[in-house]
């Protein structure tokens, strides 16, 4: 509602007592303040009240309720100071939050600094406040109030100019802002941000901004509705008396994406009884919004979250935020450093991923009712919380699309793919995966190092508890295998079998999106690529890793140190990834050592030798074909091909076929293999048919 529209309820008493203590009263109490120090001082500019009323009109209505408060023979400065020492008595009666005298105490300003901020704003509640500030000023379509007319109207007792100084003690705290920069100062014209002016209001958005949102105490997660480890539960319980007495100044809770960081946070606020701000975009010192943030999160009684998104390398600075009197607390990833004085005693929490047991409590939790399959789901799925908590919701709409109330472990499967789709596919490309290792001709030996990387990656949270504490100290639930061997020898379909067997997405890494030539880029790419990758639980392919793995070189030029930086940047996120991970090469000695060494396992592939064509034959051709056997193990004995040719060729014979009856036979066979033959400069030993 307007404060003009408010004018015929009079503000009556010395000390207001028929406006009800609370934000929106106490707000509308400095707006009056504000209009009545407007109406004196024009008063003094015209020659009289009469003058101003009679070039202002609607000015007389605000009169109106001054008049009957207005001590006897008093002018204009006695009763403004009269109207000062009621409103500070009216706010002693008031118990709640008042966001104007939070800010007024919090940012050290003064009853004048606060009338002059609403002066400032008095257009946002009544337009035609606008075009008085426009005629006094003398400039056309200039609504908002000037330094050069503040000037005019704020002096001190030996006129000085000394609205100057109050507005840059707001400006200082982000209150107000300058909105022309290019024009002669006096005529800078002053502007208060939207999310600050409906806060002053009392007003509270859950988005005050793009780049901000608020949620009030009670919205806020009790600390008995986490699922944390103990040891973080612990800390809870500590935290807030150390974050109330300022021997901790910031918090930091680093942890994946979604996995409960701002929830953490969350409940410590509710705790100190306060709201959350979160705040995100907020990367660079020289960022205005720095202070906007402080002065909004006094208003809002709110404890400011920044959550900063760096890479390795990356450092931000956190300034002392002035507004603002109380803890901040930052949310990050792995990586990354911050600095800074807002920072300088600041305690650290880390937020893993949920083990066995979190999961079963959150997926209980996200599934809400009973599910058989509630045991396999959390062990199969090792998602962040946060995901759990989303996959859930998704999988129960999965069940209900089959008729169904209970979640079962496809729903699950469908609901985590879902979520991968909708954060990975812009990183990397989903591959197919159908089929079992009977789909895979290989070599015994090869097969059964497959079959052993399978079961690694199954147990790969349980495998550290069955070691000793110096080994398991070092493992993390991450694997990282390198399939090895010539092109065509079923390193691409081994991962997609592997993936099949463990029910798992299979996400191909496009090397070009990745790479990039300017200095440090590549390196957030395989970041962001590897922490997504870990937090959806998907198996991260790099087809032809050898030329990301490359081996270090002496620095001989400046490109040599950066590309020597990037390798030892990737030697490191590979050693702390806690995803799966397959790395495929045609020329493994093209790898560094390092990389290699980083590897839990190598399955070497080679050539196939004639009973594996012949397999691989076997497994590529159609159901219908008209062929002699004697030609087909002549075919697989003769011609050396690989599996990636046979593949071709049976492709190429099919199409040949569809001309023809639509069922391969011999002469459709041996053409394909010819022009097998023909693409790689080699002579084929089979004659036409």
């Amino acid at each position: 509602m307007l404060i003009s529209e408010t004018t015929e309820q009079a503000v009556s008493g010395p000390h207001f007592p028929e406006a009800r203590p609370s934000p929106v009263e106490h707000f509308k109490l400095y707006f009056y303040a504000a209009v009545l120090h407007v109406v004196g001082e024009i008063s003094t500019m015209l020659g009289s009240l009469e003058a101003a009323c009679n070039q202002f009109p609607f000015l007389s209505g605000y009169y109106a309720q001054f008049a009957g408060l207005a001590p006897e023979n008093s002018n204009w400065h006695e009763f403004a100071d009269w109207w000062r020492e009621s409103l500070f008595a009216w706010e002693q009666t008031s118990k709640e939050v008042l966001p104007l005298r939070a800010i007024r105490e919090s940012a050290g300003l003064d009853h004048e600094a606060i009338t002059l901020l609403v002066v400032a704003g008095l257009h946002e509640e009544d337009a035609r406040f606008g075009s008085l500030f426009e005629l006094l000023q003398g400039t056309a379509g200039q609504s908002r109030p000037t330094l050069g007319l503040i000037g005019a109207w704020w002096r001190d007792a030996d006129g000085n100019n000394k609205g100057r100084a109050l507005i840059r003690q707001l400006q200082d705290v982000g209150l107000v802002q300058i909105v022309n920069t290019d024009a002669p100062r006096s005529q800078w014209a002053l502007q208060i941000s939207a999310p600050i002016w409906d806060a002053i209001r009392g007003e509270k958005h859950n988005a005050p901004a793009p780049w901000l949102r608020y949620k009030a105490a009670s919205e806020l997660s009790l600390g008995e509705q986490l699922v944390i480890s103990d040891e973080v539960r612990r800390l809870l319980v500590t935290i807030p008396s150390l974050l109330r007495s300022g021997q901790v100044q910031a918090l930091i809770v680093r942890g994946p994406q979604h996995n409960g960081r701002r929830t953490l946070i969350g409940t410590l606020a509710r705790e100190l009884d306060s709201g959350v701000l979160e705040i995100s975009g907020l990367n660079k010192i020289a960022d205005e919004r720095w202070q906007l943030a402080g002065s909004l999160a006094t208003l809002l009684r709110a404890l400011p979250v920044v959550v900063l998104e760096l890479d390795a390398g990356e450092t931000a600075e956190v300034p002392r935020i002035n507004g603002y009197v109380g803890p901040i607390c930052l949310v990050l990833g792995k990586q990354g450093g911050i600095t800074g004085s807002g920072v300088e005693r600041a305690l650290t929490v880390s937020l893993e991923m949920p083990d066995l047991n979190a999961r079963r409590q959150l997926w209980q939790a996200g599934l809400e009712s009973a599910s058989d399959d509630l045991e396999a789901i959390s062990e199969r799925f090792r998602l962040s919380s946060g995901n759990i908590h989303r996959a859930a919701a998704l999988a129960h709409s999965y069940a209900a699309l089959e008729g169904r109330t209970e979640v079962s472990l496809v729903d699950a499967q469908c609901a985590t793919s879902a979520l991968n789709r909708q954060t990975l596919d812009t990183l990397a490309a989903r591959v197919n995966t159908t089929g079992n290792w009977n789909n895979l001709a290989a070599g015994a030996e090869t097969l059964q190092e497959l079959k052993d990387l399978e079961n690694r990656c199954r147990n790969r949270e349980r495998l550290p508890s069955l070691l000793n504490h110096n080994l398991s100290a070092q493992l993390n639930a991450g694997v990282r295998a390198l399939f090895s061997g010539p092109s065509g020898s079923g390193k691409t379909l081994a991962a997609r079998l592997l993936a099949a067997s463990l029910r798992m997405d299979l996400y191909r890494l496009d090397l070009s999106s990745v790479v990039n030539k300017y200095i440090g880029e590549t390196e957030k790419n395989l970041n962001q690529v590897f922490s997504r990758a870990e937090e959806l639980d998907v198996i991260l392919l790099i087809d032809e890793g050898d030329s990301l793995l490359t081996q270090r070189t002496g620095v001989q030029t400046s490109n040599d140190r950066y590309a020597n930086l990037e390798t030892n940047y990737l030697l490191q996120r590979l050693e702390a990834f806690e995803g799966i991970l397959i790395v495929t090469s045609n020329a493994s000695d093209r790898i560094d050592t390092a990389f290699q060494r980083r590897m839990d396992v190598v399955v070497n592939f080679r050539a196939p030798d004639a009973p594996e064509r012949w397999r691989i034959w076997q497994l590529h051709l159609p159901p219908a074909y008209v062929l002699d056997p004697v030609l087909l193990e002549e075919v697989a004995s003769r011609c050396v091909l690989n599996g990636g040719q046979i593949r071709n060729a049976v492709l190429h014979a099919s199409l040949l076929a569809l001309s023809d009856g639509g069922i391969i036979n011999a002469e459709h066979l041996v053409a394909a293999v010819q022009r097998e033959y023909r693409k790689s400069g080699g002579v084929c030993p089979l004659r036409s048919v």
